[in-house]
């Protein structure tokens, strides 16, 4: 083969790969000149999903779980199962909500619907209430969370409603002499004994903010599920006003059906827009099921339905 020849061969191969790798180079080039997706719009308020909500999309890792939260714009979460969790994984937990600026609902401490205790003036009860609370020290100091869920049990058939009261604002200034110090708040959820919870003592946010006044103390708040208050009381945000100096915390759900916002006869756009008039800064925890349950779409109809209620002016 002469010089010549080997010279053309050469020049041609080269040709031909460079003709080969120009498709590449331009794809790439048009990768990198694609515009990054828009961020998603936070919410204008804190609604917290539970983790493990939208396992579906998410799926079953609660530090995934967390991302995909923030990615689709909320800024809390709720777990109503934490005080269960092993350590590592609660420190793991509030570690990526601290890296991600995200607030934590209260997890519950006390909230056994088949017992009679905070009606009962016994050393047991006592006993009891103490260990309780000094758990949930235990857990502040190790994760910093301070938002507690207590539910009072069940009433006393045998003792009068009024010597029940009294015994239950007693063992809750117990509480919260222990709980106080470390800054713990507790949080008293009334819950609705028509549908969901008959037998227990504390069935209404009136009651619970007359029983947060005589404890008067800082660390003693309502929770107020909007889901329960609708069936038990209704006017919404009248009852929401009346209470508002005890109100620390909310859950929410529609009704009927305990499901997301929209699905029943609750309107939430209103509510919102309420709360946030009144510059709450707090939680809203999605304590409620999904309509469409099991499924990619239906987890993905509740952030929507979250967005329509949300989408009110300010």
């Amino acid at each position: 083969m002469t010089d010549t020849r080997r010279s053309f061969i050469k020049k041609a191969s080269l040709a031909g790969a460079a003709a080969l790798a120009a498709p590449a180079v331009t794809g790439q080039r048009k990768v990198q000149q694609q515009k990054a997706p828009e961020p998603v719009r936070p919410f204008k308020l804190k609604y917290a999903p539970g983790i493990g909500m939208f396992r579906q999309n998410a799926g079953e890792d609660p530090l995934d779980h967390i991302r995909f939260c923030h990615d689709q714009g909320f800024r809390a979460v709720f777990d109503n199962n934490f005080m269960k969790r092993d350590p590592e994984l609660q420190q793991k937990i509030i570690s990526e909500l601290s890296r991600l600026g995200m607030d934590f609902g209260p997890y519950v401490l006390m909230a056994d619907s088949g017992k009679q205790d905070f009606v009962l003036n016994t050393p047991e009860v006592k006993e009891m209430l103490t260990a309780k609370m000094n758990e949930a020290v235990e857990l502040a100091k190790r994760t910093g969370v301070k938002m507690a869920l207590v539910v009072p049990g069940r009433y006393d058939m045998k003792l009068h409603m009024d010597y029940q009261t009294a015994n239950v604002i007693d063992n809750l200034r117990l509480c919260c002499d222990i709980v106080e110090p470390e800054g713990i708040t507790i949080v008293l959820e009334p819950l609705n004994p028509y549908i969901n919870h008959p037998g227990l003592f504390l069935k209404g946010i009136p009651q619970a903010y007359a029983i947060c006044r005589a404890v008067n103390r800082p660390s003693c708040k309502i929770l107020n599920d909007i889901y329960h208050q609708q069936i038990t009381e209704g006017n919404l945000i009248p009852n929401i006003d009346a209470a508002w100096k005890e109100i620390a915390v909310f859950h929410l759900g529609d009704s009927p059906g305990r499901n997301e916002p929209t699905t029943g006869e609750i309107n939430y756009k209103n509510i919102f827009r309420h709360l946030y008039n009144k510059k709450y800064d707090g939680v809203l925890c999605m304590e409620h099921g999904i309509s469409q349950r099991g499924t990619k779409e239906g987890e993905l109809r509740v952030i929507q339905a979250y967005r329509e209620c949300d989408n009110f002016e300010v």
